[in-house]
Order: structure tokens, then sequence, then C-alpha cells
């Protein structure tokens, strides 16, 4: 019997009203991620990768279709045990974290909230998973540069030790200079871990230094799902795909030799 998949997104539909107006922001978009597999969704602004993304979380409201996390398929409204399993990594650490909290309480938090013991032992383990010294933990957000918030978020995130992580652009309000440290933290903790990671990004050069396979969608519609030898190779059946892959040559040049990807990605 073939195991289910971690995540598969089922015809997933997401719409907004503002007024009388009526916004499709996905529409119709489905596949499957594999256990421990990175999955990447890339596309421009608008095209709604960031919905699909929040949907999958329960953050953003399924008009159709639906999500199943390892074959179960999820309630509209969460429950403890599915927040648990799935935690997610927003793009501005800045915003994603309590202005009025420190460090300590923005990780100990989530502890509380699912009952669990040993809570000195979890913060101080999940600050060192990060690369932040135990001096981090009474401070401030404000306090911290941008990449240290960042690596917050990542800490609070994988303090319940979830089997799934989804990152939403998590290196793009960051400098350049900061950008590698991420990703390379990133990489590092989904290999340790054995991590189902969805990665939303609009720069192909870091989707093919992190993920396997991954989704291009433009204008809420899923275009068509490439394996990351293809992307590499600029192989793509659908015109918009391969105007997006030539587009990203030379624009993300910075971006590309920031994630060092494997030859053939420039």
């Amino acid at each position: 019997m073939t195991a289910a998949p971690a995540i598969a997104v089922e015809n997933l539909s997401v719409t907004f009203t503002s007024g009388r107006r009526r916004i499709v922001a996905v529409q119709e978009v489905s596949f499957e991620v594999a256990r421990g597999e990175t999955f990447g969704i890339v596309g421009e602004s608008g095209s709604g990768k960031s919905t699909v993304l929040k949907a999958i979380a329960g953050l953003a409201p399924a008009s159709n279709g639906g999500v199943r996390i390892e074959g179960r398929l999820m309630s509209a409204r969460r429950s403890k045990s599915e927040r648990r399993l799935l935690q997610y990594v927003f793009q501005d650490p800045y915003g994603s974290l309590h202005p009025r909290q420190t460090i300590d309480r923005i990780l100990r938090e989530p502890l509380e909230i699912h009952g669990l013991s040993d809570r000195e032992t979890m913060i101080l383990s999940a600050l060192a998973n990060v690369g932040l010294d135990p001096r981090h933990r009474f401070r401030y957000p404000h306090q911290l540069s941008g990449g240290q918030r960042q690596r917050v978020a990542i800490a609070r995130a994988l303090i319940l030790a979830p089997s799934l992580l989804l990152l939403d652009e998590p290196t793009s309000s960051l400098d350049v200079s900061v950008q590698a440290e991420i990703l390379n933290l990133i990489s590092g903790i989904r290999r340790t871990r054995s991590l189902t990671t969805i990665f939303v990004s609009h720069d192909l050069a870091v989707v093919a230094h992190l993920c396997e396979r991954i989704a291009i969608m433009q204008l809420g519609r899923l275009v068509e799902i490439l394996p990351v030898q293809a992307l590499r190779r600029g192989q793509a059946r659908e015109d918009y795909s391969r105007e997006l892959i030539a587009a990203s040559r030379g624009y993300v040049r910075e971006a590309a030799a920031l994630a060092k990807p494997p030859e053939g990605v420039r």
C-alpha cells in the first residue's frame, strides 16, 4: 500500500470579497508533496503563491477544495493538534513577532498553549538550533537585527517539533548579506530534521538551490510543476514558465551567487 503524501492540495480555490467585488486569488490548484520533500512555489507578485501557503496553514479560507495532511482532510477551523503538526514562517520577521514580548516569552507561549513541560531546556535548545546566544533570550524584537529576528521566527516554528514547515519568502525582507545565513540555516534544518517543507519565493535561484520540485503559478492558477533539474536546464512545457525562467537569468545573479546553486543556474 502506497503511503499518503505529506501534503495533498486538492482543487483548492480561495476567493475574497471587497465591497461588491469578488476576487478569485487561487483557482483550482492541486499538487502533492511527498514526506521529507522540499517543494517550491514561484510566481510573480499577485500570482497567488502566498495565498496557497496560507490556505494550507488554515490562515486563508478555502472557497472550494481542500487540504489533506498525511491523508487526513483538514478542518476549516484547525484543531490544536493540527496546528502543532504544521508551522509557518512569515516573510516579515518584525511584523510576525510581538513587539512587546521578549524572545523568551515568544518562544514560551506555544509551549504553554500545548502544555509541554521542561520549557527552559526547550527554549535554550531552540535558540541554539538557530544560532542564537542565550543572551538574546530576554531582548525584545526591536533590539535584534533583521536576521536575528528571522532566526527567532524559525525557532518559534520549530520549537513544537512539527513535521511540516511552510516558508513564505523568509529572506526577501533581509539584506543580501544576511540572506545566505538564513538560507544555509533552513537548508541545514531540513536535512537534519527530515522536514516536509513548502518554500514560496519569487527568486528562482534560491528555489533551485533548496527545492526538489517547483510549482509555477500565474494569476491564481498552477501553470506547471517542474523537477529542479528541468528548471536549471530551462526546460519547461508552458510558454509562461519559459518566459519566467528566461527573465530570471541575470536579474537574480546576486541571489544565485548568494545561494550557491548547482552548476547551470545563472
